[in-house]
């Protein structure tokens, strides 16, 4: 049997089995292999956040949300808003206003059930990174909501991360993948979009993309 891979090359069931049965089990398994942190790296978090954490938090417009459910299924959702919409309640404390979405509800999902929650994030042509975890609660508290509103739209929930560690993530990953160098990215009219790979999945025919990709009606009902 043959499987698909991202590059459009396909695998046979001996060349997993091979790579199963050389998988790495245990952590000093990956700790001989992959060497172990300095110190200055193992103790560089701490359980509350910074002034300066605080500050590149107000200044990121793009995050992700990790959460997981109870039987270890994850989930990594992107969330977006103006510079300084994620509002730093105390060092040990954030709020995530819920802007208008699809109501798949993932992530509240899992929260209900595991409070566990990570972020990364970002802030454009800066290739560091902010990582918080901590745990999370959803609130409905409406004058807190009313004081989140864009554009008059207050969101009808907002997500409370109590922080449990922050710290400061390398520039490699963004160095290696050269993600703000325009000079690399595609063409989008070359990338799939959502629709035809939501019409891959379902069987279906692939849209009319004749009069350009990417005319989606969400795309000017942001709030």
């Amino acid at each position: 049997m043959e499987t698909s891979t991202t590059s459009g090359a396909t695998i046979d069931d001996d060349v997993l089995a091979r790579l199963r049965s050389q998988r790495v089990t245990t952590l000093a398994g990956i700790h001989a292999i992959n060497g172990v942190p300095k110190e200055s790296t193992r103790t560089k978090d701490t359980p509350f956040l910074t002034p300066l954490m605080a500050e590149f938090i107000a200044r990121s417009p793009f995050f992700l949300i990790a959460t997981a459910n109870t039987d270890g299924a994850c989930d990594v959702s992107p969330k977006g808003d103006p510079p300084g919409a994620v509002r730093v309640l105390n060092a040990r404390t954030l709020a995530i206003p819920d802007r208008l979405g699809n109501r798949r509800i993932d992530g509240f999902q899992n929260i209900l059930t595991n409070p566990h929650i990570g972020l990364i994030f970002l802030i454009p042509n800066d290739d560091e990174t902010l990582r918080v975890n901590g745990r999370a609660f959803i609130t409905t508290d409406p004058e807190f909501l009313a004081s989140m509103a864009i554009d008059g739209r207050a969101p009808k929930l907002a997500t409370i991360v109590e922080v449990d560690e922050a710290y400061m993530h390398c520039a490699r990953a963004f160095l290696r993948a050269g993600l703000w160098k325009p000079e690399t990215w595609p063409d989008t009219e070359t990338v799939p979009t959502s629709a035809a790979i939501v019409s891959e999945q379902r069987a279906l025919p692939p849209p009319d993309e004749s009069a350009g990709k990417r005319r989606e009606p969400y795309r000017a009902t942001l709030y």
